[in-house]
């Protein structure tokens, strides 16, 4: 590469960085107020909270890198040409297919990276990242157990529990369950404790009383109890064969679509393939949106006071390409055999490209014309 290319290249890495690392905190920041609320409310420890922030980081840089590659383009463009370093590089002989090969140059680089995303790290974070909510779900701590807060793991049933002792002793417990029609069973005890068997967790209540209360007769019956035990089992997630998402499998294994494949994600070796050509389309998006970020600014003349219709007009390109692959992806999720209008997005983002550098290069040339003097 030119010393021209080189510095080019360089201006939209230092941006590209700049404007990734924004992004990427302000929708990281966004998901980790979300998990706060929902695995520190279920009692989770902070180790949990930042397991589950890192292991959503991907998806999130996913969404980020194409847009930080316009960013990065729009910005470095607009400034160059602002200062008149493109008026000054193209005065020297660089048409604008030739100021673009830079900008492809970083566009393959985000396309790299935007590849080694979501056909393996994106994957592989999905899986344990479900894995995760799976066992946490499954946990009785953080279905049942939360201190001061009314409980309904499953509906009739609410559960109360005014304290919890490190020692693991629940204090003052109060669960209600309404899932009879016939009658209504309210549960009380001073003391209790969780004890784990084969068959499934048991609340053990000491020092109680039950109160049961007939919808036929009306008629209110108490009873204390020195111990009891309540099975828990009920009110928990029972184990099976969950059915995993697409998303969650690397690319290779996607395309190779064996029958365990296709068995766990429930979708045929057509579907799975299509999303294999898919993901790459979503790659190379990211080359798109570089150059959507650059070509548009090279129209028009120069002006001190920027290129802003040109950036507006680049912003309404990406959006009509994501609306592209919107459509697109409908259709494929309808009919993978159709796999290749995955790439009608790319196809369409590039013909654009060509045609507006064409258009810069024809008025370049309109302009360098000679004139005519009469004599």
């Amino acid at each position: 590469m030119g010393r021209f290319d080189r510095y080019l290249l360089g201006q939209l890495l230092t941006l590209f960085g700049f404007f990734a690392l924004v992004l990427i905190l302000v929708y990281w920041i966004n998901r980790a107020v979300i998990l706060f609320d929902q695995l520190i409310a279920d009692g989770q420890s902070a180790g949990v909270f930042l397991e589950f922030i890192a292991l959503s980081l991907p998806a999130v840089i996913t969404i980020v890198l194409p847009l930080a590659a316009f960013a990065a383009s729009v910005y470095v463009t607009n400034r160059m040409r602002g200062e008149g370093e493109l008026t000054v590089v193209q005065a020297t002989g660089f048409s604008p297919f030739r100021l673009a090969r830079p900008v492809v140059v970083f566009g393959l680089i985000v396309t790299l990276l935007m590849s080694a995303l979501v056909h393996v790290l994106g994957p592989a974070a999905l899986t344990r990242l479900n894995v995760r909510e799976s066992e946490i779900a499954g946990t009785t701590t953080a279905r049942l157990l939360r201190e001061g807060t009314f409980i309904t793991p499953v509906d009739g049933v609410t559960v109360y529990i005014r304290e919890i002792t490190p020692g693991g002793e629940l204090r003052d417990i109060f669960l209600s369950d309404q899932r009879n029609d016939t009658e209504k069973v309210i549960y009380t005890a001073s003391r209790a404790y969780l004890v784990k068997t084969d068959g499934g967790p048991q609340l053990v209540m000491i020092d109680g009383g039950i109160q049961t209360f007939g919808t036929a007769d009306r008629q209110l019956v108490k009873t204390g109890f020195g111990d009891l035990v309540y099975d828990l089992a009920p009110l928990l997630p029972q184990p099976g064969t969950a059915r995993r998402g697409y998303r969650e499998f690397a690319s290779p294994v996607l395309f190779r679509a064996s029958a365990e494949t296709v068995a766990a994600t429930r979708k045929s070796a057509l579907s799975l393939r299509a999303a294999v050509h898919d993901r790459i389309a979503e790659s190379l998006l990211a080359l798109v949106a570089a150059l959507l970020g650059f070509a548009p600014l090279l129209l028009g003349q120069f002006s001190r006071l920027g290129v802003w219709r040109q950036i507006i007009g680049a912003v309404f390109l990406v959006i009509m390409i994501k609306g592209i692959e919107t459509l697109t992806t409908a259709t494929l999720r309808d009919e993978p055999e159709k796999w290749w209008i995955a790439y009608l997005p790319v196809a369409a983002g590039l013909s654009v490209v060509i045609g507006l550098l064409a258009r810069a290069s024809g008025a370049r040339l309109r302009l360098r014309r000679p004139v005519a003097v009469a004599p």
